[in-house]
């Protein structure tokens, strides 16, 4: 999704060996080494997404405990070095669009680029050097992405562009010392951010597709470039639902981001549109490898879909799955749910469909189910347990689209 990164208040199936062996230079642990003990399906880590506001002191505090990934803008190294002091085993990512360049101010300064950059390739580098590399429509007019003004959509599916894209965030991400990269937008359809229609193809579909390819492309000689170099890459990649494969292409480097896990859909059935298509196979196949990050985000406006994107996130746990609610578009603040200290422990069991289509899975701890369906269901959960209240729990009347989680009682 796009963002604004800046100083102010803006929002910022394996794939065969060769694919396991870019899988493994970047993977956190025990890939690396086989003689390690197979990693423990914990319940879901947390991770902030933190590309709004500086984080200040006190967040960097707090997130050093919490999390276990951290995303921050590129003008925050200190902020990173800082995580990195207050807790070595913390990941901190560096956000970098993949398919804008921008010239708002922060990410320019008057008619330069700025030092740090939301993107790999500043505005007037690409103005003043390879115009070429702005994307046009059939117009021959350059595509501002609509709700983001002074963000361009960049020809993803150029060489030059990936190349030079590759070249300086590799170098950037290993000068100043990141882990590595949360790469945005590796969008599924252009139509999110524009109506325009390419030049050179004949209507969206065909751009789309352009697109598509392009980043099918791009992605390869990123996540080359960076696990060469030991760092990690995560592209923020959408619709999968839409696409056989391509979670588990995307993801095949160091993982993925899901900025819309357990989302509803509210104009059609109802359902929750992770648990459709082929997404939530290759969710679970990529969670039970247990080699790569999931950094799943749920957009909370209230507590059901709270309960419905833990407990889904819940469902995939394993060494490296890790979930964070988001209350605003915007990531202006540190995000943090009760759910996240509810105790569940580490899976006994994999996660089980029921012929209602509810999903349930126990943990050492306790127990979740969801409810990913447009129907309630009465489900039964094992017996002494209570909810994140303390209050008992026999029978459970789940809502559609929504989930639940129980735990042992205190003491």
């Amino acid at each position: 999704m796009p963002t604004k990164p800046l100083n102010r208040r803006s929002r910022g199936f394996r794939l065969g060996i060769a694919a396991l062996v870019l899988v493994a230079s970047c993977a956190p642990g025990w890939a690396t080494n086989p003689n390690a003990p197979p990693p423990k399906p914990l319940a879901p880590c947390a991770w902030w997404y933190g590309i709004g506001e500086p984080p200040t002191t006190a967040e960097l505090e707090l997130a050093a405990k919490r999390y276990d990934v951290v995303v921050l803008n590129a003008t925050e190294t200190a902020a990173m070095r800082k995580l990195h002091e207050l807790n070595p085993k913390i990941k901190v990512l560096v956000y970098k669009d993949l398919s804008s360049t921008r010239n708002y101010p922060g990410a320019v300064d008057g008619d330069i680029d700025a030092t740090w950059l939301p993107s790999g390739i500043g505005y007037f580098a690409a103005q003043n050097g390879h115009p070429d590399w702005f994307a046009l429509d059939t117009a021959g007019k350059r595509i501002e992405w609509r709700g983001y003004p002074k963000h361009w959509q960049m020809t993803v599916w150029d060489n030059a562009y990936q190349k030079a894209w590759t070249a300086a965030v590799t170098a950037e991400v290993t000068r100043e010392g990141w882990d590595g990269v949360l790469a945005d937008n590796d969008f599924n359809s252009l139509s999110h951010y524009s109506a325009a229609v390419l030049a050179g193809t004949a209507n969206a579909h065909e751009t789309d597709r352009r697109l598509r390819d392009g980043l099918d492309a791009f992605l390869t000689m990123a996540g080359d470039s960076l696990a060469k170099a030991g760092k990690m890459f995560v592209p923020n990649v959408s619709e999968t639902r839409l696409i056989p494969g391509r979670w588990t292409a995307h993801s095949r480097f160091s993982g993925a981001m899901e900025e819309n896990f357990g989302f509803r859909d509210d104009g059609g059935t109802g359902e929750l549109l992770t648990f459709q298509g082929n997404e939530w196979k290759e969710l679970r196949a990529q969670a039970a490898l247990g080699e790569s990050w999931l950094l799943l985000l749920t957009r909370t406006r209230g507590a059901r879909e709270e309960r419905a994107g833990y407990a889904s996130a819940a469902m995939l746990a394993g060494p490296y799955t890790c979930w964070t609610q988001a209350t605003t578009s915007t990531y202006l603040d540190p995000e943090w749910s009760k759910l996240q200290d509810s105790g569940l422990g580490q899976a006994v069991e994999t996660a089980n469909r029921h012929p209602s289509g509810v999903w349930t899975r126990r943990f050492t701890g306790g127990w979740v189910a969801v409810n990913p369906t447009a129907a309630a269901v009465t489900v039964t959960p094992p017996a002494g347990l209570v909810d994140p209240d303390g209050n008992p729990v026999s029978t459970l009347d789940l809502a559609a689209a929504d989930g639940a989680v129980l735990v042992k009682p205190a003491g």
